[in-house]
């Protein structure tokens, strides 16, 4: 079996430039359409449904009689660790861009704690992502916010796009992925369901324990242990759907850019912040398979920090730092921003 080609950010643009201070919040570019043959929108009621509820059980655990410090202390710590290790470097450093290597022992792992967080099979979540990388900002993207920000935000999940079918994505974008047993395994006998059903039961059973440990009513431990399950499932887990859904959305539309690539990307602050690293995405899409996104001292990365210390540990290899001429760029910016005779300019 051929190797699949993982698609750059467009691969006509080997070397993107620095762009001067002036021109770092370029315009965006004009409204695109959507994507081939959404129209007439067919709904997707199965995602619909599965993501309207989980937002309305999120809700109700903030509710009087549901909510709890400690639970929503486990949520916070949760959205964190998932985020992390789950989507950003498993789903997307590791598998989509193979920016490092892992023992498939610690990968396959970390792919588990990707799929408690609901965000597709790992070949489908990569396949659709290498499809953005290729067409980012022009009509086959999957997501673009020049269609619109809702619909780059979570409306093209709420729809069918017949250009997202699964065997024809799969055999362009995902053929490497495939080729191990263990996610073709997940993929025929529906483990992304089986595991966000079984890590319920596991919340609220461990919560009852040690609620009733710490002396409490058995009536009263069942309400903790279902206030851990609220929170620990459905509030953590919609609050990556909305952290990763913003990097789809917001940080193609407000922010500043650093390098001059061909589509929208941004680096945004704020997501960049709440994402552990993700949301630095115009340095990613300049440079697509670095598993480091923060460029700058300030642009804190702590998914790079992560990978560094798994390095250390002896736990990753193979890293792929930001390139030679990425590197030459940002010194050269540096240079240029602060001027000859080093003091900043605007």
């Amino acid at each position: 079996m051929t190797s699949v080609e993982i698609p750059a950010s467009k691969p006509e643009i080997s070397k993107p430039a620095i762009l001067a201070p002036a021109d770092r919040a370029a315009p965006a570019k004009g409204r695109l359409s959507l994507p081939a043959g959404v129209r007439p929108f067919q709904l997707n009621w199965p995602y619909i449904i599965v993501i309207a509820g989980y937002h309305a059980l999120a809700l109700l655990a903030f509710m009087p009689g549901w909510f709890s410090w400690s639970g929503l202390i486990l949520a916070m710590l949760l959205t964190h660790l998932c985020g992390l290790f789950g989507i950003n470097l498993c789903y997307h450093r590791l598998l989509t861009h193979r920016g490092l290597k892992c023992p498939k022992w610690l990968e396959h792992s970390m792919v588990v704690v990707a799929m408690s967080c609901l965000q597709e099979t790992p070949a489908r979540w990569v396949a659709i992502h290498r499809r953005h990388h290729q067409f980012a900002d022009e009509q086959p993207d999957p997501h673009s916010p020049l269609a619109s920000f809702l619909w780059a935000h979570v409306g093209w999940i709420l729809v069918h796009q017949p250009e997202l079918s699964r065997l024809g994505i799969y055999e362009r974008y995902a053929k490497d992925i495939l080729r191990d047993p263990f996610y073709v395994a997940l993929e025929r006998h529906g483990w992304l369901v089986w595991i966000n059903l079984i890590q319920m039961p596991l919340f609220f059973a461990a919560g009852f324990a040690v609620a009733w440990l710490m002396g409490q009513s058995p009536g009263a431990a069942a309400q903790t242990g279902l206030s851990i399950l609220m929170f620990g499932v459905f509030v953590r887990t919609v609050l990556v759907w909305h952290i990763t859904w913003a990097v789809n959305s917001v940080t193609h539309l407000w922010g500043y850019r650093s390098y001059e690539t061909d589509e929208d990307s941004r680096n945004n602050f704020v997501v960049g912040m709440i994402s552990n690293g993700e949301g630095w995405h115009n340095n990613h899409h300049a440079d697509p398979r670095s598993a480091r996104h923060g460029h700058r001292w300030w642009e804190m990365d702590n998914t790079w920090l992560t990978i560094r210390f798994l390095e250390r540990i002896g736990l990753a290899t193979d890293v792929v730092a930001p390139s030679a001429h990425i590197k030459a760029q940002a010194a050269k910016a540096r240079l240029v921003t602060r001027g000859p005779d080093g003091v900043p300019v605007d």
